[in-house]
């Protein structure tokens, strides 16, 4: 067995670049583990690392070996146990140690590769290929994000961003323009002077005062000053606004008593995985968190995920509050308004055609998205049927989806943001 060692020494950050190598290379396993991993995960640890385990075949790389045929008669300095001539038994099971088809009581062996993700490269991979659908990037008048971008050379400036290149440009291109014409006058007299010696050697007048042009033209020349503040050519950075896309996403969550825990804790798994994928993608992006039951209330992140208000159930609430704040605070013709809803589907009778009313006339023409989800095992009830109207008015900017168990949370997710294709 031949073996190629390479003794190069490793690069600056060459581990980093042959890592990213490797994840790209086995991507598909990866998301394969990380779709896995969501499933399973509590809602405490849905944004850590995770180890992802590669079967080994999948890994094999070629190497250098002797062709088949041949009969080696070597015995290696060190050998102990055989002697030139000696036959060596073939291993029982046909294996060289790879492992065969009946199992023994010694012997050890690996069958997967085994590594660990990072979180950020987890969040990488869970959230790849996923956007808002419908972000439209509107500039806002005021806006105070700026960013500094290079514009050109000045004249003035800080010395630190001094551009010493196109100032010694400068004072090469100045000395030039003030010394040129003396300079071609010093090479002529030069070269008169060397002419009148050879030839007239006794002409000591004409002499003299060839030497006295040449050092007043030397002198001349040697009071242009090499680099003058003229010169100084410095790098100019200006602030230019930075239009931004400004989105607000309405996290509606049904609180009521027909919502198990079971439900809730689906429900909450949802929300993070959203709550992860807007702060991760979205650097400027409101979150309102609306609990309802029978009546609507805004809070925070903590009360959204942890509160243990129940009572019955009345959806409009939640669509009523929503409606308000957009009115108060968000004004469609400035901000992209997105909304997810969780529910198990069950609501007041009479109030799920208001549910359908409120967002056909009042809030879907103010919308770039609204996804409905519904966590139930069961058969659909009114509110499905309603919303079902609403896709038909709606197609580009109404979804809805079931999920049944935690296993369906990430698909579910996937495809209601899944990047479009834009037309």
């Amino acid at each position: 067995m031949s073996y190629v060692i390479d003794r190069r020494l490793n690069g600056k950050n060459k581990s980093t670049v042959n890592r990213q190598r490797f994840l790209r290379r086995y991507k598909a396993h990866i998301k394969k583990a990380v779709e896995e991993a969501v499933g399973r995960r509590s809602i405490t640890d849905i944004e850590h690392g995770e180890q992802i385990s590669i079967p080994g075949r999948d890994i094999d790389e070629p190497i250098f070996h002797h062709g088949p045929g041949g009969r080696q008669t070597r015995v290696f300095p060190g050998n102990r146990e055989f002697s030139t001539g000696d036959r060596i038994a073939r291993p029982e099971g046909g294996g060289g140690g790879g492992g065969g088809s009946q199992a023994g009581n010694s012997g050890e062996g690996e069958d997967d590769f085994v590594f660990q993700i990072t979180q950020e490269e987890f969040l990488d991979f869970m959230f790849e290929d996923l956007a808002l659908p419908n972000l439209i990037k509107r500039h806002l008048t005021g806006t105070d994000t700026f960013r500094t971008v290079r514009a050109g050379i000045s004249q003035q400036g800080n010395p630190s961003r001094i551009n010493i290149v196109r100032s010694m440009r400068a004072a090469q291109a100045r000395r030039i323009a003030l010394s040129g014409g003396s300079r071609a006058r010093l090479r002529e007299a030069l070269k008169e002077l060397e002419q009148l010696r050879l030839q007239q050697p006794d002409n000591l007048g004409d002499i003299q005062a060839l030497e006295q042009e040449i050092e007043q033209l030397r002198s001349r020349i040697d009071r242009v000053p090499f680099l003058d503040t003229f010169d100084l050519r410095y790098n100019l950075l200006v602030k230019q606004p930075d239009p931004s896309s400004r989105a607000v996403m309405f996290c509606l969550m049904d609180v009521s008593g027909s919502m198990t825990q079971a439900t809730k804790d689906i429900a909450k798994r949802f929300y993070i995985l959203l709550y992860l994928f807007l702060q991760r993608n979205y650097e400027r992006i409101d979150v309102v968190f609306i609990r309802h039951h029978t009546s609507a209330k805004e809070v925070d992140e903590e009360e959204f995920f942890y509160s243990r208000e129940t009572g019955g159930t009345i959806v409009s609430s939640a669509l009523r509050m929503m409606q308000q704040i957009i009115a108060d605070r968000y004004s469609p013709e400035e901000w992209n308004i997105y909304c997810a809803q969780a529910s198990d589907g069950d609501n007041w009778n009479d109030d799920s055609p208001i549910c359908r009313e409120l967002l056909i006339r009042q809030l879907m023409p103010a919308m770039q998205y609204y996804c409905y989800v519904e966590i139930t095992p069961r058969e659909h009830q009114a509110l499905w049927y309603e919303y079902e109207q609403i896709a038909e008015y709606f197609p580009d900017s109404f979804a809805q989806q079931q999920i049944v168990d935690a296993g369906d949370i990430y698909p579910v997710f996937r495809k209601l943001f899944q990047k479009r294709m834009v037309t």
